[in-house]
This record gives structure tokens, C-alpha cells and sequence, in this order.
């Protein structure tokens, strides 16, 4: 996946009868501790307020006036409060920033106390959320309250606002792809799709017979097919696979290809079966592996929703993700839990390349007609698990931090699988059954549950369903 490299805008604050030089090192300190952090930023030129900072009203519609000139150009904004802050010029300057803002604030020192260096920041902090909330206007506090911004401790805080940043942008507004009406016999994958347009996702739909007719328009030796084909051929093992089998694959994802272009899709959710095997007497499972790899997440068995949450999960941690099924308990191991899906999780969560074969389970009724599922096993790693639902025109999701294990998989079970380890797993089983989720759920790279409900709640106004409560 592509990592965007993030800006953030910089403001500095100060309350008029406080040391107001106390700002000008600040500003170096959160120059340094950004550009170290890998980041980009931009700033109000220092000399246009007294101590280039705001601690006035005026001060802060100069602020605002600066930022709308530069809209679209930051992803946030970090709020650094050397001292002690004025709320007026605070939220004069940022009501209508309309991106995550962080709030720093400087912590006191002992033995340096008097008035030329004391700064009350960790006072004057509560003063600006105090009102950024009486105005309504979202904004990420973490963990210290006070922290110096070249500190260890503030090196974490940027990246878990970048991450939340990236998530609440990415979020705001994007376009699902829905190829294929919902598989039949799921009714879990039900979604509410004018409930996802009040929360900025619009949801394209195509028939699958027109994917279907679009394919059987292509040439075996188109030029787009022939390039597809190579692509694949080096993307995962196909060794096993008929050379039929390898062109209608490359059809499909050129074809799927074709959508993401034309009508601009951020995410996809595919039906994948019954009639691809059926109709085109291949699996797509492959496919979606290399699109999520790509960076185009994509969702299996039509779950539009599960594609809502991996797209979060892949924002946040500039990884791919998965959707799996709650599969099977492993043995009497009563926190560990089988996590498994035909062939679509992308082979950078796995162990290693996987193996393109012809899917068991419908071979065993249409033998040949399931080429295309992608074997092998998920890597041991931290994890995230998340999923949503569509209730009342509302998104209603969880999050939980899991990992999963080196534990050995016997060889005969089919697909990719991995055996994740979460604290207690039946606690979390009886909350995801009563919360009316769905069998799948989804995967990401690293922990990110603190980011994820951050951007959830504090920006994007889901429902968040705690199902680590004790």
C-alpha cells in the first residue's frame, strides 16, 4: 500500500498576561518533533501577532483567515500550548478548521516556577476543551495530559494522530463499489445504504451479469488481459492452474479494474459466488487477495460493511486488511479461535506466497469450476479485529486487539487461516452474538483500537460497541 505522508498545520497559543516568549520555543520544539516524526507542516509566518502565536480574538480570526487560504493542504491541525491559552482566540481560530485537532499542552518543570518561566498549561488546557466542547468542536486529548513535544511519549502521540487523521479524512467520504446483488443465502451481509449516504459512503451497484457480459467481451489475447495475466502469474503461485482458468481470471480483474476507474470506487465489495464458478467456472478469490494488496479493499460474499471496516483498518495502519470468518475454536484452547476465508486475505498478511487452487467445496459438486482460491496461512502478528452493522440509518461497530499465534493449522484444511489469541475471546463471543454482528470479521495490521474509536466516535459519530468490557 501507498503511505501518504501526512502535514500538519501548527498553532501556538498564549494568554496576554502570561511569558509570552515561552512561544518562540515551542514553535522550534514542534518543527523538530514533526519533521522528525516524518511528517510535513505548515505554519502562520511568526511575525504576524505579538509573539507569533494567538492569545486574542483578533489574533485568532487572523488564524482562521490563514488556514481557509491554505485549505486541503493539511490533514490536522496540532494545537500546542506552551502556557496557559486564551479560549476566545482558540476557538476563533479553529471552529471551522474541519479536520482532527490535537491538543498539546507543555508540562511544568519543579525549579522553575516563577513567573518568567511557570507555565500553567496543564490548567489552561481544560480552558480550551472546555470551550471547543461548549461549542461543539471535535478534538483528540491522549495520554499524558501535559508532554513536551520532544519527548518518547509525544513521538506516539503524532503517530496515533496521524493515523486517526487518516482514518477521519478517508472516512468522511468514499465510494463503495457493490458488484453483484447480496448473496442469497446471507442474510448477516444486509446493509442499510441510505443509512451509509448520511454517513458520507455512497454505495455504487452493478449486476453481475453485467461484469459477466463485460468479460466475455474480452479477447484471450487483449493486451490489458495478456498484461493482467503476467501480473497475476507473479503476484502468487500458479503453478497448478489450468491455462484457461489463468485468462478468465485476468479477464475478471480487468474487468473490476475497469469499475474502480470509471466510477472512482475507494473500496469494493464482490459477489463471489455461486454464479462466477457457475457462469465463468473460476473462483475470485485471488483477485481480491491482489486488490486489497494493492490497496483497493475489498470485501468477499458481498459484505459491504466488513469493506467499511477494512478500509478504516487499512487507513489506520497503512496496511492490508481481511475479512474472515469466525471459523473454528481451536481445540480446547477457549482463547484462541481459527480465523479463516477461502483465499481473499492479501498474501502480505500471510507467511509466505500463496498456492492458486480449485476451491474444495464446490469441486465437490462442479468439479473444475473453482479455480482461483489463494492457500496458505496467516503470519503471527498483533492484530486488530472490527466489524459494523447499519441499525436506524446509524453505524454501529467494535473494535479489540488480539494477536495471532504460530499455532499449526493441519494441512488439509483448505483456504487461508490463521489461529488468533484474544483475552477473554467467550466474554467477547457472547457481546458479538448479542450485538446482533455477523460471522465475518476483519482484520488489520498492529493494535489500533484506541485510534479506531477516536476516530469513530470523536469525528465520525458511530455507535461504538464495547465488547471488551468486563
Amino acid at each position: 500500500m501507498t503511505k501518504k505522508k501526512m502535514t500538519f498545520a501548527l498553532a501556538f497559543c498564549n494568554r496576554g498576561f502570561m511569558p509570552g516568549e515561552l512561544i518562540y520555543g515551542a514553535r522550534e520544539d514542534m518543527i523538530k518533533a514533526v519533521t522528525d516524526a516524518g511528517y510535513d507542516y505548515i505554519a502562520m509566518d511568526a511575525d504576524l501577532t505579538r509573539y507569533g502565536g494567538i492569545e486574542t480574538r483578533d489574533e485568532g480570526m487572523l488564524y482562521a483567515k490563514w488556514l481557509k487560504e491554505h485549505d486541503g493542504e493539511y490533514d490536522g491541525v496540532i494545537f500546542s500550548m506552551p502556557i496557559f491559552a486564551d479560549e476566545n482566540g482558540a476557538i476563533t481560530a479553529l471552529q471551522d478548521a474541519g479536520v482532527p485537532i490535537l491538543m498539546q499542552a507543555y508540562p511544568d518543570e519543579i525549579g522553575k516556577m516563577d513567573f518568567a518561566h511557570r507555565r500553567d498549561a496543564f490548567c489552561g488546557k481544560f480552558s480550551v476543551t472546555d470551550v471547543f466542547t461548549q461549542y461543539q468542536v471535535p478534538f483528540t486529548v491522549l495520554k499524558p495530559h501535559v508532554v513536551h513535544p520532544l519527548s518518547e511519549k509525544f513521538a506516539e502521540n503524532l503517530r496515533d494522530f496521524a493515523a486517526i487523521c487518516r482514518v477521519v479524512n478517508g472516512m468522511k467520504r468514499f465510494t463503495i463499489g457493490c458488484i453483484g446483488a447480496r448473496t442469497t443465502a446471507f442474510k448477516t451481509t444486509r446493509f442499510d445504504e441510505v443509512g451509509l449516504q448520511k454517513n458520507g459512503i455512497t454505495v455504487e451497484s452493478f449486476d453481475l451479469s453485467e461484469l459477466i457480459f463485460k468479460v466475455n467481451a474480452k479477447a484471450d489475447d487483449d493486451a490489458a488481459v495478456l498484461a493482467k495475466m503476467e501480473t497475476l502469474m507473479n503476484y502468487s503461485d500458479f503453478t497448478k492452474v489450468p491455462q484457461e482458468k489463468k485468462v478468465m481470471l485476468a479477464k475478471v480483474s480487468v474487468v473490476i479494474d475497469e469499475y474502480v476507474e470509471e466510477y472512482h470506487l475507494d473500496s469494493l465489495a464482490i459477489r463471489c459466488w455461486n454464479e462466477m464458478e457457475q457462469i465463468l467456472r473460476i473462483c475470485p478469490c485471488v483477485l481480491l487477495s491482489e486488490l486489497n494488496d494493492r490497496g483497493i479493499v475489498t470485501s468477499c460474499e458481498i459484505d459491504l460493511t466488513s469493506a467499511v471496516s477494512m478500509r478504516a483498518m487499512a487507513l489506520a495502519s497503512e496496511e492490508p486488511t481481511a475479512v474472515l470468518d469466525w471459523n473454528n475454536n481451536y481445540g480446547d484452547e477457549e482463547n484462541k479461535v481459527i480465523l479463516f476465508h477461502c483465499g481473499s486475505t492479501a498474501q502480505s498478511l500471510m507467511t509466505q506466497k500463496g498456492t492458486v487452487t480449485s476451491h474444495k467445496m464446490f469441486d465437490k459438486g462442479d468439479p473444475g469450476s473453482g479455480w482461483g482460491t489463494n492457500e496458505g496461512r496467516i503470519r503471527p502478528m498483533k492484530t486488530t479485529i472490527s466489524n459494523c452493522l447499519t441499525v436506524d440509518g446509524k453505524i454501529k461497530i467494535y473494535a479489540s486487539e488480539a494477536e495471532f499465534t504460530a499455532d499449526p493449522i493441519e494441512e488439509a484444511y483448505f483456504g487461508c487461516a490463521g489461529v488468533c489469541e484474544m483475552p477473554n475471546m467467550e466474554d467477547k463471543m457472547i457481546r458479538l452474538a448479542r450485538g446482533g454482528f455477523k460471522h465475518h470479521t476483519c482484520i488489520g495490521v498492529g493494535h489500533m483500537k484506541d485510534v479506531l474509536k477516536e476516530a469513530f466516535t470523536t469525528y465520525l459519530g458511530y455507535d461504538w460497541v464495547d465488547i471488551d468490557k468486563e
